[in-house]
């Protein structure tokens, strides 16, 4: 089992049920998956530049991408409907906690004038999005043979709508929320 979900299963279950004084165990929020997305952009027509980035996305996830397709065409962008605009994985189980554990102890500390991440980026939902700028912050990721940088969202998906709640998790499991 991942170090991770073993620290939440043995203690911050038990902390947030008395902290928030939660009359049942289920209460407690669960992350339920974690979704990556990333658009290629400029990279379109460079075949080997998008390969390379598949590849790099595989190795820092665990998990191979799927293509996410145009559904319109836009002449501006050059866009045809159907064409490969970006790539992403969803996350779920042990590949999701040990990715998190890589997010929070390893990649976000590697930013560079990092300060901590928003803490309002809650939708009505109670899911959290996290944008990373830079894919090279990944370990897997060496900066001096990709073929180009290229940005990230991360989303939290959780069980549960209570921001609050979603936020006390994430600040246990070791988010680095900036300080005000």
């Amino acid at each position: 089992m991942n170090r991770m979900y073993t620290k939440y299963k043995n203690e911050i279950l038990t902390q947030l049920r008395k902290e928030f004084e939660l009359a049942n165990i289920m209460e407690v929020p669960k992350l339920e998956k974690l979704s990556i997305n990333a658009g290629i952009g400029g990279f379109r027509e460079n075949r080997d530049a998008v390969d390379t980035f598949v590849n790099e996305l595989t190795a820092f996830t665990g998990q191979k991408p799927f293509p996410r397709k145009a559904r319109l065409s836009i002449s501006s962008f050059k866009i045809r409907q159907n064409d490969v605009v970006g790539y992403a994985v969803t996350l779920r189980g042990d590949k999701m906690w040990s990715f998190l554990d890589k997010l929070i102890n390893v990649a976000l500390p590697r930013v560079r004038d990092f300060r901590g991440v928003n803490d309002k980026a809650f939708d009505k939902n109670g899911n959290y999005s996290l944008g990373l700028k830079e894919h090279v912050i990944f370990p897997e990721v060496n900066a001096n043979s990709t073929k180009g940088i290229r940005s990230l969202q991360v989303t939290m998906v959780f069980n549960s709508k209570n921001i609050d709640l979603n936020k006390a998790l994430l600040s246990k499991l070791g988010m680095p929320f900036r300080k005000k």
